[in-house]
């Protein structure tokens, strides 16, 4: 979790997806997830966070299910959302949570 805190603490955004090998919706958002990462480039990390393998994590944040996606700012929580989201809402949310 070293690494991770790390990671979420530095000035660059950075979009956590909590999701599961077995999760449908999970495999749902994983081409959207790539486009909205493509599409905001080096202004947005995305860090992905397998609940099975970091139980730790996910009881930190309070993961219930899956998918689940934080989006932190400088190490706070700026916005946390579960389930699938369109490329377009996802996009939005993140514009205005920056």
């Amino acid at each position: 979790m070293g690494k991770f805190n790390e990671i979420i603490r530095g000035a660059e955004p950075v979009l956590v997806d909590f999701y599961a090998t077995w999760c449908g919706p999970c495999q749902t958002m994983m081409p959207i997830i790539d486009d909205v990462k493509n599409q905001f480039g080096r202004g947005l990390r995305v860090l992905k966070v397998d609940v099975d393998k970091n139980p730790a994590a996910s009881q930190k944040f309070k993961v219930r299910g899956v998918p689940t996606f934080i989006l932190f700012k400088n190490g706070e929580i700026v916005w946390k959302g579960s389930g699938v989201h369109s490329r377009a809402d996802l996009t939005k949310i993140i514009e205005n949570a920056l």
